[in-house]
């Protein structure tokens, strides 16, 4: 029997997200709408079964999975850390994954910090794989990955995506064409960008 998955949708400030979880609401998967493709791919790529395959069911979200994601976007940038995941993968990745769930809301990381953090010096390219493998966004942070001279570097929502985020976060962006992070002093607080 193909194990059996349920997938809600959820209303953002960003477009609708796609969640997966599974019978023990671990969350599975989650995605931008406009990119359920992907996350149905990397879905059946890490979920580390025979043929890859499941059922997949349309269900309405599950209240306290939506209450955190509703609090998260309503300014408690703590309220989906405690959100339970099952990522799959290799080893390797969920190494990478669960580090980038280390990385507090409002700070950022390079490729390299994060190859050093999992004790990885060398593999920095590989770290940039498996974050851009990750099949659960938002909750495993790998918005808040980016490159080593500040730049915004991919996110698999798109750039505009991560920069929300970033800014949503309190992390200090500069608004000019090369969308560089600006690290602010220790205590300084975030004043989004006057338009």
């Amino acid at each position: 029997m193909l194990p059996i998955l349920y997938q809600a949708r959820i209303d953002s400030p960003l477009g609708p997200l796609r969640l997966v979880h599974d019978d023990e609401k671990r969350i599975r998967a989650l995605d931008f709408d406009d990119y359920e493709g992907r996350m149905l791919r990397l879905l059946r790529l890490h979920l580390g079964r025979a043929g890859h395959e499941f059922t997949l069911m349309e269900t309405a979200p599950d209240a306290a999975i939506k209450a955190a994601f509703d609090a998260y976007f309503a300014g408690e940038l703590n309220a989906l850390d405690d959100l339970p995941t099952k990522t799959g993968g290799t080893p390797f990745q969920r190494n990478v994954w669960a580090a980038l769930r280390t990385i507090p809301a409002g700070h950022t990381m390079s490729y390299g910090e994060l190859a050093a953090k999992i004790g990885q010096t060398k593999a920095v390219r590989a770290v940039g794989l498996a974050n851009g493998a990750n099949p659960i966004a938002i909750i495993v942070p790998c918005h808040r990955v980016i490159g080593a001279n500040y730049s915004l570097t991919g996110y698999g929502g798109g750039l505009e995506r991560k920069r929300w985020l970033l800014a949503h976060e309190g992390v200090l962006l500069d608004t000019g064409p090369l969308a560089r992070v600006a690290r602010p002093p220790v205590g300084m607080p975030y004043a989004p960008p006057v338009r």
